[in-house]
């Protein structure tokens, strides 16, 4: 006898006592067998199993079918860190082992008495003769186990289907925490901004102000609220304009004249533009008069970030509900060099935390894409996010737009590219990037949700998305049809 009964006390049995037979009547699965039928369980051997004795071990392989006459027997199986999980127990009248024996699998649980327990055990050599000269009992044993494996089965897919809305609801807080943080954050910096705002004007306030300086003033507000958005620089062309402007505000004495001069560029004022606050405005009050200005302008796209940070939280239920059913959202126009800045604006902390560089080269002409689902800002919000835990301290990311003729009849695709000069993909991971919640993260860090929702958002919107990857170089590149439309208009 095979270690896994021990402990199981063994009497062969030629013919079934009375008191046998009367006991098999009770099990469920041969109740509707006539007496001859149920004479072919002879041969059979007479187990009893002392309180917690081992009957199977999970993993072990298969050798017996059991009938259990009397008592009761205790489910286990092995979870996690050599834990076991309880599962139902059997009660008596219960026939059970023929799955693995018929699907010649190891044992899936690990049975033992929950009390001294009564059993007929057959071999495997026993079991085959059952099934193949005992019709009744064959039929009684194959319906047992499609019940069975049904009831399996349901238990499963309910496992995994709670087991998905935990990981999903915790990657849903995982991608939430970026707008959150930077709502959060954006609120803070305006409540300083409208302080700063309150202590110059209180200040202009005692200050005799002629025609003429209040106009200029007018004039440089109209400039700051007429800024719907910021505007969209390249690296190169944006660090060029700063630095004139901060040189030349330093030049004019002009107090952090560099943490200025990136708010204002990034409304479209210059030296020139600045020229008649200058004229208007001597000593001190100049430099009054500009932070005045950029704490205003400051304010107003502070602002802006937090509409986008809401915006962007129910961009992600959406996309998250995108990603758990296969659904159809509403046709909208997207600017995806815009759509890609507000991504950077979100993620601005997280770049800076790191110093890392970011590298602009955003196509100036690039179409407005038409886009069939929402949330699909979330695209770069994963794949940037990525980019920068992969990115070390100082590191270097690059995003390219471009429009290029890719597609096999030749209409034009909006191309994306994001890289980042970070340790790259492991080889043996690659080939599961895109899988739902699959993660190289260590645990707590990524839910693997990101890349699957990424992945399903450009398939959705008729688009394909690839990368390369290799020790400090990865590179996401995501193409998607301007001329776009539904599956369903395609095939007509």
């Amino acid at each position: 006898m095979s270690n896994q009964t021990q402990s199981v006390q063994t009497k062969p049995i030629c013919k079934i006592s009375d008191a046998v037979f009367a006991k098999l009547r009770t099990v469920s699965i041969l109740s509707t067998l006539n007496d001859e039928e149920l004479r072919c369980l002879e041969g059979a051997q007479e187990i009893h199993l002392e309180k917690d004795g081992v009957l199977a071990r999970q993993g072990e392989v298969a050798h017996y079918f059991w009938i259990l006459l009397d008592g009761e027997l205790s489910v286990m199986q092995a979870v996690a860190e050599g834990k076991e999980m309880k599962l139902a127990p059997i009660p008596s009248g219960t026939a059970f082992g023929e799955v693995p024996l018929l699907s010649n699998t190891p044992n899936l649980v690990s049975v033992r008495a929950k009390e001294s327990a009564d059993l007929l055990q057959f071999d495997e050599e026993a079991f085959w003769k059952l099934m193949t000269s005992c019709p009744g009992v064959r039929k009684s044993i194959l319906g047992n186990m499609a019940m069975r494996i049904q009831k399996l089965q349901s238990i499963a897919v309910q496992q995994e289907k709670m087991a998905s809305l935990g990981t999903l609801a915790a990657g849903l807080m995982h991608e939430l925490n970026n707008p959150g943080a930077a709502a959060r954050r954006a609120a803070s910096q305006l409540r300083e901004n409208l302080m700063r705002l309150h202590e110059l004007s209180a200040k202009f306030s005692k200050t005799e102000m002629s025609h003429e300086q209040k106009q200029c003033m007018f004039d440089l507000q109209e400039h700051a609220l007429a800024a719907k958005q910021p505007l969209r620089l390249n690296s190169l062309e944006q660090s060029d304009a700063e630095e004139a402007l901060a040189e030349w505000m330093e030049e004019a004495n002009i107090e952090n004249a560099w943490k200025m001069a990136p708010t204002l560029v990034s409304i479209g004022i210059d030296a020139k533009e600045l020229e008649c606050a200058r004229e208007e405005f001597a000593g001190p009050i100049f430099s009054d008069a500009l932070s005045w200005l950029a704490a205003l302008v400051s304010s107003m796209q502070l602002v802006g970030t937090i509409e986008e940070s809401i915006g962007r939280v129910s961009d992600l239920v959406l996309a998250v509900k995108s990603y758990a059913y296969e659904g159809k959202g509403q046709r909208q126009t997207v600017d995806i060099n815009n759509s890609i800045h507000a991504t950077l604006v979100i993620l601005g902390h997280k770049f800076r935390e790191k110093e890392i560089v970011v590298e602009k080269e955003l196509a100036p002409d690039l179409p407005i894409f038409q886009a069939l689902c929402s949330g699909l800002n979330q695209i770069w919000t994963n794949v940037l996010d990525n980019a920068i835990d992969a990115a070390s301290q100082h590191g270097h990311i690059k995003i390219r737009t471009w429009v290029e003729k890719t597609l096999h009849d030749g209409r034009p695709e909006i191309c994306i590219s994001i890289s980042d000069n970070g340790s790259g993909i492991p080889t043996e991971c690659q080939a599961h990037i895109f899988d739902p919640f699959y993660t190289t993260k260590p645990m707590g860090v990524g839910t693997g949700i990101g890349l699957g929702i990424v992945h399903r958002i450009v398939e959705q919107n008729g688009g394909v998305i690839h990368f390369a990857s290799e020790p400090g170089s990865t590179e996401f590149v995501v193409r998607l049809p301007i001329d776009n439309v539904p599956p369903k208009e395609q095939s007509s």
